[in-house]
């Protein structure tokens, strides 16, 4: 069901091996447009696609970002020549420090807090623009807990589209100042991020909306295939195998549903052995509706109204809740939640002992990790990667309590022995 109205035909897009869109509830296909929900079933749509041989050395002779991978997405081949972010990359820390604190044999963290506006949101927004170019659209926006808005204004900018972003009016301040230095439209609305989201969906069906690309809406399917590339750098960067466990971050769920998919794309791909892997979903207890139906074995998601400083997860009402709760009991991972407090903790943990500022959402994995080590539900010797999906400077305020000189001294030597007596 197309939702924004575009002159470029079907025959006239170029997304390389990407060959239609897919309902994953029911598998019937459509062709390639501005669409994210089944005509047959209103389920949500995905890529499928065709792809081609492709090696390791083909992969590793490509650039230091997700165009790398540019045979396995949905994006024309000479993308790595249009104007662009270029996300993606990102470190892969070998975390000894903090798996000995902890008790674990073998931990890498993934931080993403390296991208372009200091987040995961680099890479899906990538992925949105060439979609966003391939259908005509001449403005990006999206409805944002604040990452996302940061990634799409950049985006615009560096593309030379115009943007309009939508966030709750509550958000950290350094991602509201992110988000609006690189010109476009902020607008902020008095409610949830779910509140945000309906008026963005109400928007699309508008005139008001009409030839706008909503990256997280009616661009969702291309959007979401962005995630799929920390799976593929992961997996290279521990020199072509897959991670025996792994901790993703859940706001809407998309995020761990897509390294799954990548996770399996390489596998039939045959770049990586075939092992087993379990996926551990890490929510705020402020917002832990995927969490909440793990422990009471559901398969339902209830909606609930967030309230964690961990503003970056607090989607209520989670779209892929439900695929979540199915991967991580596929793969016997789990579904956990942290307090507000652990969440702090564990920010500062990573940073004295890895030098890596986490925002919140890294203090979830962490603190989730932590977690489950401590209630033994995680191998301690089994390899084991974990998420930092953001940079702790857009949410100081989580820590600022925290945060004050060891000592304030005269400019002596004598006062400074006195200060460490």
């Amino acid at each position: 069901m197309a939702l924004a109205s575009t002159e470029t035909t079907t025959t006239s897009l170029d997304f390389g091996p990407a060959v239609a869109l897919s309902c994953r509830e029911c598998g019937a296909r459509s062709p390639l447009g501005p669409d994210f929900a089944c005509t047959e079933c209103f389920g949500p749509l995905e890529i499928a696609y065709e792809f081609p041989r492709v090696t390791r050395e083909q992969i590793a002779a490509g650039p230091a970002n997700i165009w790398r991978y540019r045979a396995l997405l949905p994006v024309p081949a000479d993308v790595t020549a249009k104007r662009n972010m270029a996300p993606g990359w990102t470190k892969l820390v070998k975390a000894d420090n903090l798996a000995r604190e902890l008790g674990l044999r073998s931990l890498h963290v993934k931080d993403d807090s390296g991208n372009p506006t200091h987040s995961f949101k680099d890479r899906v927004v990538a992925i949105a623009v060439e979609a966003a170019r391939n259908f005509g659209f001449h403005t990006l926006s999206c409805s944002s807990t604040g990452n996302l808005a940061g990634a799409v204004t950049a985006a615009a900018a560096r593309a030379g589209l115009d943007a309009c972003v939508f966030i709750p009016s509550d958000l950290e301040q350094a991602k509201i100042v992110m988000a609006s230095v690189y010109g476009g439209r902020l607008v902020a609305i008095d409610g949830s991020y779910d509140d945000v989201n309906r008026f963005c969906s109400e928007l699309i069906g508008d005139e008001l909306g009409d030839r706008w690309g909503f990256v997280n809406v009616n661009l969702r399917p291309y959007y979401a295939e962005g995630s799929k590339t920390l799976a593929y750098e992961i997996a290279e960067q521990l020199g072509w195998r897959l991670p025996e466990q792994i901790i993703v971050p859940v706001a809407s769920g998309s995020q761990l549903t897509k390294i799954d998919k990548g996770f399996k794309e390489l596998v039939t791909l045959g770049l990586v052995e075939d092992r087993p892997y379990k996926i551990f979903a890490a929510q705020a207890e402020g917002c832990s509706p995927v969490s909440a139906a793990y422990k009471a074995g559901h398969d339902v998601i209830r909606p609930v109204k967030p309230d964690t400083i961990a503003k970056s997860l607090a989607i209520g009402n989670p779209a892929d809740g439900p695929y979540v709760l199915d991967i991580a009991r596929r793969t016997g991972g789990a579904v956990e939640d942290v307090t507000d407090a652990e969440i702090v903790d564990a920010i500062r943990l990573l940073a004295r002992t890895e030098g890596v500022f986490a925002e919140t959402a890294g203090g979830v994995t962490v603190g989730v990790l932590r977690k489950l080590v401590a209630e033994g539900r995680l191998d301690p010797d089994a390899e084991t990667v974990v998420l930092n999906t953001g940079e702790g400077l857009k949410t100081l305020d989580a820590v600022a309590d925290h945060a004050r000189p060891t000592a304030v001294i005269r400019p002596s030597l004598d006062a400074f022995r006195a200060a460490l007596a």
